[in-house]
């Protein structure tokens, strides 16, 4: 049991809370503007390619903490979340992909790291912890809890963490179903007034492709009871790539019955048997802010899959898709579907795409991040993307930055480590924190530099199941891309 003054603690932090992970924000008061500036030793592996943008580096593998000098912070940075304490300092929840842990950092009010555990652990963790959303009573209705998305096979679950818990204590979603789980993204409570609406990303490549799902509760917060979902247009269409930019395709969400007995092997199959649409690999999901008309407005990118086995027959996207989901305003398993950029198009305004991994939604953009999948052909390191849902322009505005000409090159480019060339490191969570921070148009972005390694960050956080995991990683602060 909680004391009554750690109870009143937390329900003053839960009223601050911002919800982030992959994907969301919350607003929260009006603070004063923190001044941003480096904190962490590292360099921000990242550069702007547009004008009138500030990167900052903030937490890093190499930072020593001066309230844990033994802590350090994982690799393969995903999903992330931020909270504001009442005092004004800041809780950074960090999902470590290889790791299959999740990190908890403490920061000042100035975002100065001070100190850091692992609120998860490999043991705990189970999977590789992909994307993951901080769900709160203020945006969603019910939390806060950090729903991280197991992704290690389709065997995988979707776990529940109390960032305020005891280390090592997280819930395992089995109402969710079991999925290659990229992301479970809750709805604001705003969309589907006194229900509670999850989209899970299916990032699989089998014979069955990737599904977006759906869990449904008809109660607020209700995370046990509520039934499960695969999307599917209604002619029943399962090709990918027999929808096209400028369409729209009426799409609904049927049910998976009973989907708590079910292992992921018969989950996949039974959504093949609703005629779920098969996509090469569906990554990252978020909602469109700004009004809850706007947060029915659902975007995914499916990253795409080489068009080899059983995507021979080049049915699925192969260099990455972003979608845009418009779901019913009373009735959440209807909706619409279209496509608003197609990377298999290479003359097209997405030619430049390398699978698209990530993607987080302001009010008026979204924001598409890279994960290079090899095939060959590379052009250029990591872009994260801005289109623009008004006017659908689409442009790279900052590339992931390997300082291969730098003196310190040897460091983030370990010799047979990935990458050989271009391209091959990858973007993690991106979070708006504009309100939270004070700061206007400003944004953290977690990098996953793979090619990063050394024997120091080898199995730090503890637990048994990836002892050997030797990577690094980082987030940074991005000031000036607008919402």
């Amino acid at each position: 049991m909680r004391s009554l003054a750690h109870r009143a603690a937390l329900a003053a932090a839960v009223a601050l809370l911002a919800a982030c992970g992959d994907d969301t924000t919350l607003d929260a008061p009006v603070i004063a503007p923190i001044a941003l500036k480096n904190q962490s030793t590292t360099p921000a592996l990242l550069k702007s390619l547009t004008s009138g943008v500030e990167i900052f580096s903030l937490v890093s593998s190499d930072d020593q903490l001066a309230a844990s000098p033994n802590f350090v912070f994982g690799g393969s940075a995903d999903g992330g979340g931020l909270l504001r304490n009442p005092d004004g300092s800041f809780m950074l929840l960090t999902n470590h992909e290889d790791n299959f842990a999740v990190s908890r950092v403490r920061l000042d009010k100035n975002l100065k790291p001070i100190s850091g555990d692992y609120v998860v652990n490999s043991t705990a963790g189970r999977y590789r912890l992909c994307s993951a959303t901080l769900a709160t009573p203020e945006e969603h209705g019910f939390g806060p809890l950090f729903l991280t998305a197991g992704e290690s096979n389709e065997e995988s679950e979707i776990l529940a963490v109390d960032p305020f818990a005891a280390a090592n204590t997280p819930r395992y979603l089995g109402a969710f179903g079991r999925f290659n789980t990229e992301n479970a993204v809750p709805l604001p409570k705003t969309a589907y007034p006194n229900r509670t609406v999850v989209l899970i990303g299916d990032d699989d490549s089998g014979a069955e492709g990737g599904q977006v799902a759906m869990y449904l509760s008809n109660t607020v917060g209700d995370l046990e009871g509520g039934s499960l979902y695969v999307l599917a247009r209604t002619d029943n269409n399962m090709r990918e790539r027999d929808m096209v930019v400028g369409q729209t395709y009426n799409v609904e969400f049927r049910r998976i019955a009973n989907q708590r007995t079910l292992t992921g092997r018969q989950i996949n199959q039974a959504g093949a048997a609703l005629n779920a649409i098969s996509f090469a690999r569906v990554e990252d999901v978020d909602y469109r802010k700004g009004s809850a008309a706007n947060s029915r407005e659902i975007y995914f990118n499916a990253t795409g899959q080489n068009n080899t086995g059983v995507n021979a027959d080049y049915s699925r996207s192969k260099y990455g898709r972003v979608y845009r989901l418009r779901l019913n305003e009373t009735d959440p398993t209807k909706g619409t579907l279209e496509v608003i950029a197609d990377g298999d198009d290479r003359n097209g305004p997405a030619k430049l795409f390398q699978n698209p991994d990530n993607v987080v939604v302001t009010e008026n953009y979204v924001y598409i991040q890279e994960d290079d999948n090899g095939y060959g052909d590379e052009t250029h390191d990591g872009y994260i993307y801005q289109y623009n849902i008004g006017t659908k322009e689409l442009r790279p505005v900052l590339e992931l930055d390997h300082r291969r000409t730098q003196a310190d090159a040897p460091l983030y480019n370990a010799v047979g480590a990935r990458p050989a060339g271009k391209a091959g490191w990858e973007y993690g969570a991106m979070i708006d924190v504009s309100t939270l921070t004070g700061q206007p148009n400003t944004f953290m972005v977690a990098l996953q530099p793979h090619s990063w390694r050394g024997d120091k960050y080898r199995g730090v956080d503890g637990g048994t199941l990836r002892p050997t995991e030797n990577q690094a990683s980082m987030w940074v602060i991005v000031k000036g891309l607008p919402r």
